[in-house]
């Protein structure tokens, strides 16, 4: 398992505040009710998603590299150094007109706020996203999908996504003619599913980790990982699935 020990407790929030600010700019802060964004950094810290004003503008300087048409430059020294922030909230949330994303940032703090009719007024698909957001693998997965040209090994590759197919990986990988399997983590376990897939092939199932996902990411590949590692069988038990059956016929 990575460890996030820099991770900070309100990281997905202060990643869609961020992302709102810089993207839409006063229209944002004018979905909650402000016509300055100091109202709103205030807001955000007398309800604890941040300690300071200057915690929720730094979230904002983040994106604003990312956003050239809203005029900051932010901090633009940092290059792409958090561009899979953006990667993920682009994925989720990328094509949402700015009253749908406050919604969306809205539906986030309601944990902590006590905010009446916010979640009927989001669309299903939307609330399935949201869900996403807090998957560590899901940015793992979007990050190596958006960088794995950098890795040596797959330079000039082509990528196949393979993860709705669930058979035990996460991509194919082709290098002048020869494939292998990839399975991009931010945490590492392996299902069953995966774990079967390694043993069948060997040095072309890739193990590829994502380290320090919270701030400039970097790859560790494990190749041939059953045979380079030590893995401990754990059970895990899941709830049990209801399902329901038609009593009534149809006509």
């Amino acid at each position: 398992m990575i460890a996030n020990s820099n991770k900070h407790k309100n990281y997905e929030l202060l990643n869609l505040i961020g992302y709102g600010l810089s993207k839409f700019n006063d229209s944002f802060i004018k979905e909650f009710g402000f016509t300055t964004k100091t109202d709103f950094y205030n807001f955000c810290v007398k309800n604890n998603i941040a300690k300071t004003a200057g915690t929720v503008k730094n979230r904002m300087d983040l994106f604003d590299n990312f956003f050239p048409d809203n005029g900051r430059k932010g901090w633009w020294q940092k290059g792409d150094t958090y561009i899979h922030r953006k990667i993920l909230i682009d994925n989720l949330f990328g094509h949402e007109p700015v009253n749908e994303y406050a919604n969306i940032v809205k539906l986030q703090m309601k944990g902590t706020f006590d905010i009446k009719n916010i979640e009927n007024k989001i669309k299903p698909i939307t609330k399935s996203r949201f869900k996403k957001l807090q998957e560590t693998g899901l940015e793992a997965e979007l990050f190596f999908m958006n960088n794995y040209s950098s890795i040596e090994l797959f330079k000039n590759a082509t990528i196949e996504d393979a993860r709705l197919l669930g058979d035990g990986y996460d991509f194919q990988v082709t290098v002048n003619e020869k494939s292998f399997l990839a399975e991009g983590k931010g945490k590492f376990r392996l299902t069953q599913n995966e774990y079967n897939k390694a043993i069948d092939y060997k040095n072309d199932y890739i193990i590829t980790l994502v380290l320090n996902l919270n701030n400039k990411p970097k790859f560790l590949l494990i190749e041939d990982p059953i045979k380079n590692l030590r893995f401990e069988e754990k059970t895990v038990f899941s709830k049990e699935t209801k399902e329901y059956h038609l009593i009534d016929t149809i006509c």
